[in-house]
């Protein structure tokens, strides 16, 4: 009887542990699908917001997969496996974030998130300024018609290309600079957008994403140039400054027939490259005027919500004999005697009225 009441234990032993095996497997497509941590939904948000998701199985297929698309836009970002961290730039109001995952066999899951932008966040600060009948243009950095040329103003020499990658990405549309370089060289990176010759204000927005190749970064600068009705060009542009550690203006000291551009260190502003935190997306936007003879007004700049006022004036006008265009410029400069860098740049906007 013993020997018979032992194998009768081991049986069910076994056939508990077979149920148990098969429940567990029964449990997963409670855990199918994604699920969002952050945002929210319904929630109140500030920009950058944080999106935190995961998904376990999608129509019980492993989850290979996943990422999100922005409102009705058709980019989508993609990263490989089973979560998603990622900083999300968004303007002011109402969005809904579309948070995806994809089986390995090719299912597809998405759980909708819709949340509010609060106004006057890092995403949207300084855009006050902009009025209602201004003309932006959005996505510049996802135009095909980039150049890259080496700044012959400059030491040393450089060499640059530059394409749109999906990652690390805000919407789907990153441009990446890569940039090698000798003796601090610096790279210049260009797209014309717009040929109004009459617009006398400007507002830059962009988002800047390092890598740890940021450490042989000395400057990055922004410019927007401008064919104004006289034919001249007026040349406008900011940087920042890390051997300086400020934020810098550009100023033409010499005369439209004989430009000499410079850079001016705008004492009471703080900007160092080696002080931004790598693998983020950081804030930058910048506001300028300027008059009919080429004077520039430089209001602000601001890094990630923090506002430094310039309050210049400076001359920038230059015969270039240029065809009636604007364009901007994104420039990298090399620290040190040599190096490879990598830099990325997403959701390029610029108004003017």
């Amino acid at each position: 009887m013993r020997v018979l009441s032992i194998a009768l234990s081991a049986s069910i032993t076994k056939k508990f542990a077979l149920l148990s095996s098969l429940l567990a497997v029964l449990a997963i497509p409670a855990l199918a699908g994604v699920t969002v941590n952050s945002p929210s939904n319904g929630s109140e948000v500030t920009a950058p917001l944080t999106l935190s998701a995961f998904a376990t199985a999608c129509s019980s297929q492993n989850v290979a997969a996943m990422g999100y698309s922005f409102d009705s836009s058709a980019d989508t970002t993609v990263n490989e496996g089973t979560a998603i961290e990622a900083l999300v730039g968004s303007a002011a109001g109402v969005h809904t974030l579309h948070v995806k995952a994809w089986g390995d066999s090719g299912a597809a899951c998405v759980t909708d998130v819709t949340f509010t932008v609060k106004t006057g966040t890092t995403s949207t600060t300084g855009d006050s300024m902009i009025p209602p009948d201004a003309v932006s243009v959005s996505s510049i950095q996802a135009m095909g018609n980039w150049q890259a040329e080496h700044d012959d103003g400059g030491p040393g020499r450089s060499n640059g290309s530059t394409k749109v990658v999906k990652s690390p990405s805000l919407h789907g549309t990153t441009r990446r600079f890569e940039t090698e370089y000798s003796d601090r060289g610096d790279e210049r990176y260009s797209v014309a957008f717009s040929d109004d010759t009459n617009s006398m204000n400007f507002f830059y927005d962009a988002w800047v994403y390092l890598t740890s190749s940021a450490d042989h970064v000395a400057n990055l600068e922004m410019d927007v140039n401008q064919v104004m009705a006289n034919g001249q060009t007026v040349l406008i542009g900011v940087q920042c400054d890390g051997y300086s550690g400020t934020w810098d203006y550009t100023v033409n000291e010499g005369t439209a027939k004989l430009p000499r551009p410079h850079w001016v260190n705008k004492n009471g502003t703080k900007c160092n490259l080696r002080n931004w935190t790598r693998q983020k997306w950081h804030h930058v936007q910048a506001s300028f005027s300027r008059d009919n003879s080429g004077t520039i007004t430089y209001h602000s700049v601001w890094f990630d919500g923090t506002e430094s006022k310039l309050n210049a004036r400076a001359y920038g006008g230059a015969d270039l004999g240029w065809d009636p265009v604007i364009n901007t410029q994104f420039q990298v400069d090399g620290l040190g005697s040599s190096g490879t860098t990598t830099v990325f740049l997403d959701s390029l906007t610029i108004s003017r009225w």
